[in-house]
């Protein structure tokens, strides 16, 4: 008996009631009604003797299992570091901005709103509105120049606008107006300015080495490279992250840019002591409301920090959709933080149930013992919030790094760490003591006399009522979430699947020793037959003590159902469409040029060389899409491709069902994917009504249906609709049919022809060419790591604090098997094969909780199976294994070391 017991014997010496706090009054008996909680008509001093009784007994518990402490306090840390992270790292994105570099020199910039909005009426609900933002520039009408020039404190203001320009053979720049230098700002350290159509200005880390003022550069803007006369060299009054520029006149870049009508921004220099308040207002009211006649688009004067949302057009929608996702993630972090921390705890307490129930019999009440479990929890708590909010900080820096970039750095406020490790430390120390004293209840809950018998056998053959009603309709609602996932599309099934997946893992921790005794009946055979007398053992023990094996299985189900649904539902997807895109692909070469992409002339000068049979430009570009799911209000920014359809037969083939792909032509067609059109309820004839990637309203007719829009996108447009609403008409690639007969010839031909344009490269063509996401991004890869690297390592701790506490809880079991004859190797084995029949029930367990939301989202969204790598399958089952060894071999060996000196002394 631990010293607990002794000491609440001793305590008890003088009669059960100086434990119980209340029979000293001669008010009743411990253990009735009426003793169970706090009762009003009690006396200050019997109230407080209880509140004494119960710390004492938390006070002398607590050194007495501090082995089953620690694991608790080292899943509850890491939980605690984990929250502090993740609220880390929204903190810093919340304050993010991104630098102004290119107008650094300005004291305001007026630019087009980049947001679009839709409002509707959910169902049964008061209206709501989605926005989004633009992934192309939305323009000013040029006449707004005037009128921002005219106002109050404005010194002058100055036409931006920009295009791409390669520079020599291929490194990326781009080119502006000298005017706008100023707003850098740019100052001449050699030379002049440009005067004519054929002078420019270079950066100085643009000018080749033994190149100066007078010489002659080979540029590349509208179409193949010509020759300018250098004129002058600029250098910037600060060395920002941004693409070195290149100055034309202001007329010739005007024409460069395309868009004589309009400018993509307006610079503003004020006047000497006009503040920024000040003259932010005065543009203001000098400024229409609108960008332009005819555009539903906002005016926005942009001074201070705000002024590099001008520069960086996707940085802040980059950072909603950041937010979106770290909170999701956020929200499975609390959740798997819950469970471990109550599966720990109630593990931790469940081995003291013969204990406390002694103590209920000896005169403690219920209430005594759940304050006295909550005090002990509370002090650990604290504990574990101090370790987990100084781990919190160097975990949010790392997760920081992978998330930061030159368009949108997260800064690291001086209050962020303390706040990060504060609400961790809070979180943490809410939910430990309230968990505890949950979990104590059924054992403190019983009478003097039923705890006696609970005393002399603590384990309950199965779970209660309660426990087991709630588990089964979460298992059916699981179910049911997955089934209503395959007949839905896009962002509903993912929900539905998501959904489905957390309330089978949360079934799973509440049923789990009924899966446990399932589990055995299935393994236990097996594990008797082949492991001799250390087998018969462990499915004895295993057979005896289902409760036990149930938590031992619930961590690891978890780690297994959470990885392999992050990581498999990506893959499916990306796999699906390689697919997609492989069979689509109907080119032979391929020509990319880097950096600043191809102008529309490359596709006419391939098409008349030798042996070419077809060739079409690329444009990559998105569409804005305003549509309903489950009621609700919701914008899709989705990437679309423009081509050439007349070239589209040698090139690309989307698998049209219905209509004529050669009728894809001029600004108002669009041929829709097959799900997406019966989701819209359209089909060829109809019209679908899109926001463009500049935010100009279309209303587009759709001229064909096609299967392979998974691979090719949603939607197809021409390629002349989308070059007049993208910030530059550069072709991403340029797809190239060629004659069998030819052979390399062709390809010689190719390149040839593409000569004239610097940096391009010509290769056989493969399917990332066309497809609608052709790379992973750095983004993504960022979320991979968080969501599985991160979350996937945290459950992993939690497999190895959870099995270790089991296996040090088990001393006395150990104990009673050396004593009886077991040999130290036979312990041994037992633990192994223990171990191994825990780890593969829970490695299937966990797969299978897996495959049903995954199954149904990848039959709604590919009409395929799910896809994991092998590989990845590989590593996760090799990490569970290697953490359920750990956890139970090395806690086992060194017990049955301290078993063995015990016997001989």
């Amino acid at each position: 008996m631990n010293r607990a017991v002794r000491d609440s014997r001793s305590t008890g010496s003088h009669g059960a009631a100086t434990v119980g706090g209340g029979q000293a009054s001669g008010a009743r008996e411990p253990g009735t009604v009426r003793d169970r909680r706090k009762d009003p008509r009690d006396p200050p001093a019997v109230r407080h003797g209880s509140r004494r009784a119960s710390a004492f007994l938390a006070r002398r518990s607590l050194p007495a299992h501090r082995r089953a402490w620690a694991a608790v306090i080292a899943a509850t840390a890491a939980a605690a570091a984990l929250i502090g992270a993740f609220a880390f790292v929204l903190g810093s994105l919340l304050v993010a901005t991104p630098p102004v570099d290119r107008y650094a020199g300005a004291d305001a910039v007026v630019a087009a709103d980049q947001k679009v909005s839709y409002t509707a009426k959910p169902w049964g609900s008061e209206p709501r509105t989605a926005t989004a933002y633009l992934s192309e520039r939305a323009r000013l009408d040029r006449s707004l120049l005037a009128k921002a020039a005219g106002a109050d404190g404005v010194a002058r203001a100055v036409a931006d606008d920009s295009v791409p320009v390669t520079v020599g053979g291929g490194t990326s720049a781009v080119g502006r107006s000298w005017p706008s230098a100023v707003l850098t700002p740019y100052e001449l350290t050699g030379g002049r300015a440009p005067e004519a159509a054929t002078d420019v200005v270079l950066d100085t880390a643009l000018v080749p080495a033994g190149i100066g003022p007078g010489d002659r550069v080979e540029l590349q803007v509208d179409g193949a490279a010509r020759s300018y006369t250098l004129t002058g060299v600029a250098d910037m009054g600060h060395r920002g992250k941004g693409a070195p520029a290149v100055f034309f006149t202001e007329r010739r870049l005007t024409a460069l840019a395309g868009h004589p009508d309009t400018v993509d921004a307006i610079g503003i220099v004020a006047k000497e002591g006009v503040a920024a308040d000040a003259l932010r207002d005065s543009v203001d009211r000098a400024l229409p409301e609108r960008a332009g006649a005819g555009s539903d688009r906002g005016v926005r004067v942009l001074t201070g920090t705000e002024r590099g949302e001008a520069e960086q057009l996707g940085a802040l929608g980059g950072r909603g959709d950041q937010l979106a996702l770290l909170g999701s993630i956020g929200g499975t972090v609390l959740m798997v933080a819950l469970l471990v921390i109550g599966s720990t705890l109630s593990q931790a307490i469940h081995q003291r149930s013969g204990e406390l129930a002694l103590l209920r019999a000896v005169g403690a009440t219920p209430r005594q013992l759940r304050s006295a479990i909550g005090r002990e929890a509370g002090r650990i708590s604290a504990t574990a919030a101090v370790l987990g909010g100084i781990g919190a900080v160097p975990l949010g820096l790392a997760m920081r790094s992978l998330l930061t970039t030159d368009a949108l750095p997260l800064p690291v406020p001086v209050w962020l760490p303390v706040a990060a490790a504060g609400a961790a430390a809070l979180i943490v120390t809410v939910l430990v003591r309230p968990v505890a004293m949950l979990a104590a209840r059924g054992i403190t809950k019983l009478r003097p006399a039923a705890a006696l018998g609970a005393a002399s056998s603590p384990e309950p053959s199965e779970p209660g009522r309660f426990r087991t009603i709630t588990g089964l309709v979460l298992a059916f609602s699981g179910v049911g979430s997955a089934g209503l996932a395959t007949s839905q599309s896009g962002q509903t099934a993912a929900v539905a699947a998501s959904g489905a997946a957390t309330s089978l893992v949360i079934a799973v921790a509440l049923l789990g020793p009924w899966i446990a005794r399932v589990a055995m009946r299935v393994l236990g055979t097996p594990v008797r037959k082949a492991g001799g007398v250390s087998g018969f053992l462990a499915a004895r023990t295993a057979s005896a003590h289902t409760r036990r094996l149930g938590a031992a299985l619930t961590p690891i189900v978890l780690v297994v159902a959470f990885v392999c649904v992050q990581l498999a539902a990506g893959t499916t997807m990306e796999r699906a469409a390689d697919r997609q895109a492989a069979a689509a692909l109907r080119a032979d070469l391929v020509a990319t040029a880097p950096g600043a992409g191809l102008p529309a002339g490359a596709a006419q000068a391939v098409r008349g060389a030798p042996g070419v049979t077809a060739a079409t430009g690329v444009l990559r570009s998105s569409v804005v899409l305003a549509h309903r799911e489950v009621g609700e209000p919701k914008l899709s920014n989705l990437p679309v491709l423009g081509v050439t359809a007349s070239q589209l037969s040698g090139t690309l083939d989307p698998e049209v069902t219905s209509g004529d792909l050669e009728r894809l032509t001029g600004r108002g067609t669009v041929a829709v994917g097959a799900e997406r059109a019966d989701s819209l309820g359209v089909s060829t004839g109809d019209t679908v009504e899109l926001r463009l990637g500049d935010g100009t309203k279309a209303k587009l007719r759709v001229v064909a249906v096609y299967e392979r829009s998974l691979g090719l996108g949603e939607f197809m447009l021409p390629r002349e609709a989308l070059a007049a609403h993208v910030s530059a008409a550069r072709d991403a690639s340029l797809l190239i049919g060629t004659d069998p007969r030819s052979g390399a010839a062709a390809t010689a031909a190719v390149r040839k022809a593409l000569a004239p344009y610097s940096g391009v490269l010509v290769r056989p063509a493969e399917a990332n060419d066309v497809r609608i996401a052709p790379a992973v991004s750095d983004e993504d890869n960022a979320m991979v790591i968080i969501g599985v690297g991160v979350i996937g390592g945290f459950a992993l701790l939690s497999v190895i604090s959870t099995l270790a506490l089991i296996t040090t809880g088990r001393r006395g079991e150990f104990r009673l098997l050396r004593m009886v004859g077991t040999g130290r190797g036979q312990l041994r084995r037992m633990l192994v094969l223990e171990t191994g029949l825990v780890t593969v029930a829970g490695l299937v367990i966990g797969t299978v909780v897996a495959a049903v939301p995954l199954t149904a989202f990848a039959v709604s969204a590919t009409g395929s199976a799910p896809y994991m790598p092998p590989a990845q399958y590989g590593v996760l089952v090799a990490a569970v294994t290697v953490a359920a060894l750990v956890a139970t071999v090395v806690p086992g060996s060194s017990g049955g070391r301290f078993v063995l000196k015990r016997r001989k002394g």
